[in-house]
């Protein structure tokens, strides 16, 4: 086999949210923390990205778990997401996949009835409780980064939607969260195509407008994603994350129901050791609660856990053939508007958001607004 740049991984769902998760081949990552290897791969040197998210290798919907060496004494391995439109900090669902692949192939020695996986992540360690039965993973719960709401009710004027509510919040990323009813939509298969448009548009106008900075992690920025905030018949909490370039999140979403929480915490509505469960677009469930609260700089903050299953349903390698002419490409017609060919012309990053702000109209404005703490 002629085969270059070979890595091996697996490929594992967390209550169907897909994430590959690399077991083998990893090159080194420049960096003394997980954090500096984040910035790396965003702003000095992002082709392994590329390489494994962007066609003909890649597609729209990956989700590629890195382990490197962790950097924190006690943690057990690095972690990062790599996604096709930039290096991601902390992901629930990729986190659940991470350790269960972990345990079922048996990289990290599962104990019964929990072992407990440490992870190194740019937002902060993560200690990860999986209840193990019968050589299973069976479930796992994330002691997430330490979460906080960043500004309430902000509102933008989004071209060709009008006037957008939102909240700023960082759960592990930093989202912008809407209220799907108060668009008169709802979080249901049916309008999955509605909201990933309209997310998208409201998304690029966010990310024009708004630039958070971790104020503890400088250089942990930007808005990541976009969450619509539901409730279904029965009053339970519902979210659909918004995923650059233009799809759902198949899970309820780790971070953002952190950053959904973290909200909540702000305004009162919700306390140390209240439990909720929170449901998918298409039904899967996490379990969340509130661990403890503190403060991140001036902000007042929770540790929230999240819980949920993850399963192995196949293997995949990554390789390149040194005759293949193709380099990492993406085009519009799914990767979004942002997409270029060749792909080492495209935007990454903010500058990718940036680009898709641009295609969606000018004059995208945020107004007055206040901040709660």
């Amino acid at each position: 086999m002629r085969w270059q740049q070979v890595l091996e991984g697996w490929n594992v769902h967390a209550e169907g949210e897909i994430g590959v998760v690399i077991t083998g081949g990893l090159p080194a990552l420049a960096g003394r923390t997980m954090l500096e290897r984040l910035r790396h791969l965003e702003e000095v040197d992002d082709r392994l990205r590329r390489f494994l998210t962007l066609a003909p290798r890649g597609r729209p919907d990956a989700s590629v778990v890195l382990l490197p060496p962790a950097t924190e004494p006690g943690a057990d391995t690095g972690f990062l997401v790599l996604q096709p439109d930039r290096t991601h900090a902390m992901s629930g669902s990729n986190a659940i996949c991470a350790v269960t692949c972990l345990l079922e192939t048996g990289i990290v020695p599962m104990v019964e009835p929990e072992t407990v996986v440490r992870l190194d992540t740019a937002a902060g360690l993560v200690a990860a409780r999986a209840e193990c039965r019968g050589g299973r993973c069976r479930r796992v719960r994330l002691a997430m980064p330490w979460s906080f709401a960043l500004a309430l009710d902000r509102e933008l004027v989004v071209p060709g939607i009008g006037r957008v509510r939102l909240d700023l919040a960082f759960g592990g990323v930093f989202y912008a969260l809407v209220e799907a009813p108060a668009l008169g939509l709802r979080v249901v298969p049916e309008e999955a195509r509605r909201l990933v448009e309209l997310g998208m548009r409201i998304f690029a106008c966010a990310a024009e407008h708004f630039r958070p900075e971790h104020p503890e992690r400088p250089g942990l920025a930007g808005l990541a994603y976009l969450m619509w905030c539901d409730r279904d018949d029965a009053g339970r909490p519902v979210n659909a994350t918004v995923m650059p370039p233009g799809r759902l999140d198949r899970s309820p979403c780790g971070t953002g129901t952190s950053a959904r929480l973290a909200a909540a915490f702000a305004r009162a509505q919700m306390q140390p050791g209240e439990a909720l469960e929170v449901r998918s677009v298409i039904g899967t469930r996490f379990e969340a609660r509130i661990l403890e609260v503190g403060r991140v700089a001036d902000h007042p903050a929770i540790r929230p856990e999240i819980a949920g299953r993850g399963f192995l349903f196949g293997r995949t390698t990554f390789a390149l053939d040194p005759e293949d002419p193709l380099v990492p490409f993406a085009l519009p017609d799914v990767y979004g508007p942002g997409a270029r060919v060749p792909a080492s012309s495209a935007p990454s990053g903010a500058q990718a958001a940036s680009s898709q702000a641009r295609t969606g109209g000018s004059r995208c404005g945020a107004k007055a607004s206040h901040t709660r703490r």
